[in-house]
């Protein structure tokens, strides 16, 4: 017979730690359950805020009028709604941001994760991610009154108050979000096939390029779509750099106004509340929450359909 050890609890026997063990679960499942509900309902509650307000907007403002008028003057005594105006210099902004942020951020992940030595990935990881700890009102003055002049020498048309330098200023600010992210999605590739590719004689930089990035590629795409979606929804910069004045078209060497810049003049005090142009901030709150919904919704696409998985 094996004697049995006093901290030893038989089989179906009832004992006091099983009772508070069971307490104590009840009661985390309990806070992070309360936890998880606060944050559903926070977003269903600003949903439906866009929604309501959004549509009392519409019923003032056709939706053909939103979406076909070519200028943006709501707190004009000439008023038009031409949400496009906005769109299109928040699109600007953001793709010159990406295009500037894409390479830089995913060489410098290849960098850390392929080249980089535990020690010089040690001291250049967490310099690059203070970039994203910088304030985005430092990066908003930082392009208004350092960039601008700068970019003023090579173009001397370029007005003080430009998409140009935000847009590159932004471009740098979402640049540690891209190493990041596309820095994990590489460290993810399984050593197998980076052996395999080795094995069969190919270079590092071969390898890299025809192995490592195509099996990443779900992840830095993701991470590139949060890049977009960071800087669609960016304020302070814009507003500083980018100029307040709402312009048609895709030129980034003039003044422009994104939604976010809108939503800040309008914010300001300058519509009372309940009136019709109080109410546009909800209708391009709208159309920016639907903006980034979709971008997310294709990234959550694209990962499901082009994710790799390894055993």
């Amino acid at each position: 017979m094996t004697a049995e050890l006093p901290g030893d609890i038989a089989p179906g026997s009832w004992h006091p730690n099983r009772d508070r063990a069971r307490q104590v679960q009840t009661a985390v499942k309990v806070v992070c359950g309360t936890f998880a509900a606060v944050s559903i309902l926070t977003t269903l509650g600003i949903v439906a805020t866009l929604i309501f307000e959004t549509i009392e907007f519409l019923q003032a403002v056709s939706l053909w009028q939103f979406l076909t008028d070519t200028k943006w003057t709501p707190l004009f005594a000439s008023k038009q709604f031409g949400i496009f105006v906005l769109v299109s210099a928040t699109v600007t902004i953001s793709v010159i941001s990406v295009l500037v942020a894409l390479p830089l951020g995913l060489l410098a992940a290849i960098c850390l994760s392929e080249y980089a030595t535990p020690r010089v990935r040690r001291i250049l990881k967490p310099v690059l991610e203070i970039l994203a700890g910088i304030p985005t009102v430092v990066y908003g003055y930082f392009a208004l009154l350092t960039v601008t002049p700068v970019l003023k020498t090579f173009i001397p048309e370029l007005g003080r108050f430009n998409a140009l330098s935000a847009s590159l200023v932004l471009g740098i600010m979402i640049t540690p979000m891209v190493a990041s992210l596309s820095e994990d999605a590489i460290s993810a590739v399984p050593r197998s096939l980076k052996d395999g590719a080795y094995a069969l004689g190919s270079t590092k930089h071969e390898t890299i390029l025809s192995v490592v990035l195509p099996a990443a590629l779900s992840g830095i795409v993701a991470s590139l779509i949060l890049a977009v979606s960071r800087a669609i929804g960016e304020t302070m910069i814009v507003t500083l750099a980018a100029g307040a004045n709402p312009t048609l078209g895709f030129n980034p060497l003039v003044p422009v106004m994104t939604m976010t810049a809108f939503i800040v003049q309008v914010s300001l005090g300058d519509a009372a509340v309940g009136t019709l142009e109080y109410k546009t901030i909800f209708a391009v709150g709208m159309t920016l929450f639907i903006m980034t919904l979709t971008l997310n919704g294709f990234s959550f696409w694209f990962v499901c359909r082009f994710r790799e998985k390894y055993e």
